[in-house]
């Protein structure tokens, strides 16, 4: 509601660093350990301290709701997230759980933001356990938090919200050496794993580029200027491209032929580069104090480089362009089992392979660490896939 209102008065974009004040005081005043996040909520799960503050729910959706209405590139998995870490935390104090039910609690929490929002039980509750660490999944808390996902799915339904549905449609009539039609399709796997090499390492570059904008926006700007000086730049790259199609959530088109998530499953519906565009677009907003999640951007970002990737290695653009949607996200977060089942849940099972293939490979090339610096990391993979080491190798 509150991104169509700014379709209807575009406005409303040059009050961003208003509404970017507003947001600070707002965390400031009430926030507390709340502006921490789903960082917080992974830290209560792993060792429980203060807890989630009730007001974490309110806040969250309140500045969420803000940094959309004004034009700012951010998700809301985040917000359906910590309103279930905290609604969590109320009730496991409210009946005196131990720290053991607690933190599976908690961890249900997770999954009901995230199953509900986006229309994916099962992928909720396998996200809910597989982020908590890297390198190790625990299932002891699997049950109680599919039953979560599945009930907090099924109220969303009970109230006709409908999410966005996604459709690939494989049309593949190009020639030439990288198109040969071999029995089984055994180029379109190597073309799979070669895109995915290439989402990794986008997810690496996402990750990276929040923590530096937050990191150098600490350094050189104080308080409240921060977001003020994050909306600024927000205007000025929309002034200087001409348009809006990399403000909020990148799913609703604000106009014909705006570029979105749904038409990056098209020919022709992506820029070359607008995945890099809403890289930035995104790095800015969050890392400058607007409020939001990462993970629709991080969907944008990957659907649209997948966009791109078809087109230059002459592939299907609609299956690129979900392997790019499932596996950036993969490797942003470090879950490639619960991205694998995300792709059979959005897309349909027929396609597991290519989804499997590409969230393992983007994890593997995306570094150590993901966009959650909360996560443990119990044990990395092989050393030879260190991003940090390739990188140091080639500068050198």
């Amino acid at each position: 509601m509150a991104i169509h209102y700014r379709f209807a008065h575009p406005w409303l974009l040059y009050l961003l660093p208003l509404a970017g004040i507003g947001i600070h005081f707002l965390y400031k005043l009430y926030g507390q350990s709340a502006e921490r996040g789903n960082n917080l909520i992974i830290d209560e799960i792993h060792k429980p301290g203060a807890g989630v503050p009730k007001r974490m729910a309110p806040l969250i959706l309140i500045t969420t709701v803000i940094t959309h209405l004004f034009g700012g590139s951010a998700g809301r998995e985040g917000t359906a997230v910590q309103i279930g870490g905290s609604l969590a935390n109320f009730c496991s104090g409210l009946f005196k759980l131990n720290e053991a039910d607690k933190k599976t609690l908690l961890t249900a929490g997770v999954a009901a933001g995230f199953g509900a929002v986006f229309g994916t039980p099962v992928t909720g509750a396998i996200f809910a356990v597989e982020v908590l660490a890297i390198g190790r999944i625990s299932y002891k808390a699997f049950l109680p938090c599919l039953l979560a996902a599945y009930a907090a799915d099924t109220t969303v339904n009970f109230w006709h919200i409908r999410h966005t549905h996604y459709h690939i449609d494989i049309v593949n009539t190009a020639t030439g050496v990288f198109n040969m039609q071999l029995p089984n399709d055994l180029w379109l796997p190597a073309k799979a794993i070669l895109a995915a090499i290439a989402f990794g390492l986008v997810a690496y570059a996402f990750t990276k580029t929040v923590h530096g904008v937050k990191t150098f926006s600490l350094k050189l700007i104080k308080g409240w200027l921060i977001p003020v000086a994050g909306g600024i730049v927000i205007i000025a790259l929309t002034f200087v491209l001409g348009k809006p199609d990399y403000l909020s959530l990148g799913v609703d088109a604000e106009y014909p032929g705006a570029v979105t998530i749904v038409s990056a499953f098209k020919q022709g519906g992506a820029d070359a580069i607008s995945w890099l565009w809403k890289l930035i677009f995104t790095a800015i907003t969050l890392g400058t104090g607007f409020k939001g999640g990462e993970v629709t951007p991080l969907f944008y970002i990957g659907a649209t480089l997948g966009n791109t990737l078809a087109g230059l290695l002459n592939a299907p653009v609609s299956l690129f362009a979900a392997l790019g949607f499932i596996a950036v996200f993969s490797g942003a977060t470090k879950t490639p089992l619960a991205c694998t089942v995300m792709g059979m849940e959005l897309f349909g099972p027929q396609y597991t392979i290519y989804f499997a293939l590409a969230c393992f490979t983007a994890y593997i090339f995306s570094g150590e660490q993901g966009i959650y610096s909360s996560q443990q990391v119990i044990k990395y993979r092989l050393p030879i896939f260190k991003i940090n080491a390739l990188i140091k190798k080639l500068k050198r």
